[in-house]
């Protein structure tokens, strides 16, 4: 794997991303094409399976969504843990997740220099990412 950095550090799936999602597009399409032409004692079928990629979408959404969700937990419980070791003390309340999430991909030398930066002018995950002078990458994210 080539080296991280605020440009290359994006995870795109092909297979999830790509594949999954033309082929719940083509579902939807050929789904809406067979309720134009079903008669009426083939419509009920023809919507129960128009909800299909409808379905599809929605736990293609929650599955992504929740496992972000699980990964941002961790992320914030370790980031939390190396501001204590690096510091001996805990991380400020005020740093949001978002930032503490940006934040992660600081190596230890820039972590500590660059949270006090993020509490005197509360940067944004994006602008922490570009701050970063020496990427540590993060090859186990979802």
């Amino acid at each position: 794997m080539k080296n991280q950095n605020y440009k290359s550090h994006s995870r795109l799936v092909f297979g999830f991303h790509g594949i999954l999602f033309v082929l719940i597009v083509a579902l939807l399409i050929g789904s809406f094409r067979n309720l134009m032409k079903s008669d009426v004692s083939t419509t009920y079928g023809a919507y129960l399976l128009v909800f299909i990629p409808f379905i599809l979408f929605f736990m293609m959404y929650y599955i992504r969504a929740f496992a972000l969700k699980a990964q941002d937990r961790a992320i914030r419980a370790e980031e939390k843990l190396r501001y204590f070791i690096l510091t001996g003390n805990t991380m400020p309340d005020k740093i949001t997740t978002r930032q503490i999430i940006g934040l992660r991909f600081a190596s230890d030398d820039e972590f500590v220099a660059l949270v006090d930066r993020v509490l005197n002018e509360n940067l944004s995950e994006k602008e922490i990412k570009k701050a970063i002078n020496n990427w540590k990458p993060d090859t186990y994210r979802v």
